[in-house]
């Protein structure tokens, strides 16, 4: 008895022992088929990232996610990514049936008015021999007042009433959708240009190795706000100015605006890669874009100082006319300013103080909005580890 029970305790524990071996084997099967799981999960995740950046690099929206992993179910060779603002025709001829790749390598944006038609036409006459783009964002709504000068029909007309350049920068001028373009020049319509030429300013631009810029302005404009800007006539262009008086002093020992490494918001230019960064600093809601020229630096793809510059020879004058929004409800007569004449029921409005009255606020917003920014990103480091006080980017 003792012989069989031993015997049968010996077949028992084989049979455990069996019972264990499969379960680790089984075990064994299902962890390598798991870490396979892992594996392809992980390798796809990398793919779609690098697609994803490949597809839409400047996208940093956390909502857009959803929106570019739906590329993903189209065969790569189908997805155009970039856009651009070339006019196409609705039909070929059998003489130009093949579609011809454009030459408009430059883009020139305007906001206009129909005030201003005679002077934006010389600005854009300046352009059309350089290849360039047109493009006008009407204010007034006013287009088919502009469909007598021969460029009209050639020209990108957009219509907002009573938006700013920067409304319709960020709205229009999307990194993906300008990026055939080398140079964007985002320009008022109140400049003077008899002394300007795009092709020999961009050439300049290049050799400089500048990635944003701006025209100077003529001693003589009717308005100039920062010394910097204005023209050099001994030199070519100027990255910096020297300036012992008043309250901020520029030196060699300068790093940043309004002393270096600036230009204001009335006709900049803007390399493609610094486009793509300064579009992503236009704030949405903040349409005047005051304190936003203090960080255009940042955009210079490297060092402010050297890369941001104010060319003297291809110069500007910059008339200073005020045309958004209306002139201003008071008038001066014999050097006296006049309070307007009071409608009764309806007050007068200065529209230009109160356009002023907001640009001020919006100023203070933007400067708020980055201290946040800059103080929650745990990982971004400012570069010029200085504290400039912020002025206001003026129409």
């Amino acid at each position: 008895m003792t012989a069989l029970s031993k015997s049968r305790n010996l077949i028992t524990d084989k049979g455990s022992n069996g019972r264990k071996m499969k379960q680790l084997l089984f075990m064994g099967i299902l962890c390598t088929f798991m870490l396979f799981i892992v594996y392809r999960t992980t390798n796809y995740q990398h793919h779609h990232t690098k697609m994803e950046t490949r597809l839409n690099p400047f996208n940093t929206e956390k909502g857009s996610t959803d929106a570019i992993s739906r590329v993903n179910y189209l065969p790569h060779g189908i997805v155009q990514a970039r856009s651009d603002l070339e006019l196409r025709p609705l039909w070929f001829t059998s003489s130009a049936s093949k579609i011809e790749v454009s030459s408009h390598r430059n883009l020139l944006a305007i906001p206009v008015g129909i005030k201003q038609k005679e002077n934006v036409n010389a600005i854009v006459q300046k352009f059309l021999s350089g290849n360039f783009t047109i493009m006008l964002f009407h204010y007034d709504s006013n287009v088919d007042g502009w469909q007598d000068l021969e460029w009209s029909n050639k020209a990108i007309h957009i219509i907002a009433e009573n938006q700013t350049k920067w409304w319709f920068a960020k709205r229009f001028l999307h990194p993906d959708v300008v990026s055939t373009y080398d140079y964007i020049f985002i320009w008022d319509e109140d400049l003077g240009v008899a002394n300007f030429h795009p092709g020999r300013y961009l050439k300049i631009m290049k050799a400089e190795g500048l990635e944003i810029s701006q025209p100077a302005l003529d001693p003589d404009s009717l308005e100039i706000h920062h010394k910097i800007t204005i023209r050099k006539r001994s030199k070519k262009f100027h990255r910096r100015i020297y300036d012992n008086r008043g309250s901020v002093r520029c030196s060699d020992a300068s790093q940043g605006p309004p002393c270096t490494g600036w230009v204001e918001g009335m006709a900049p230019v803007f390399s493609r890669s610094a486009w793509h960064c300064a579009w992503h600093l236009i704030q949405n809601d903040l349409v005047h874009g005051w304190g936003m020229d203090m960080k255009l630096g940042y955009c210079a793809q490297g060092d402010r100082t050297k890369k941001v510059g104010v060319i003297d020879s291809e110069y500007i004058v910059h008339q200073g006319v005020q045309t958004l929004g209306g002139a201003s409800s008071r008038k001066v007569k014999n050097n006296v300013l006049e309070e307007p004449v009071q409608k009764r029921r309806s007050p007068a409005v200065d529209v230009r103080s109160e356009i002023r009255r907001q640009s001020t606020l919006e100023l203070q917003v933007f400067k708020q909005r980055w201290e946040k920014a800059a103080r929650e990103d745990k990982e971004w480091v400012d570069p010029y580890m200085r504290n400039q006080k912020l002025i206001p980017l003026r129409r």
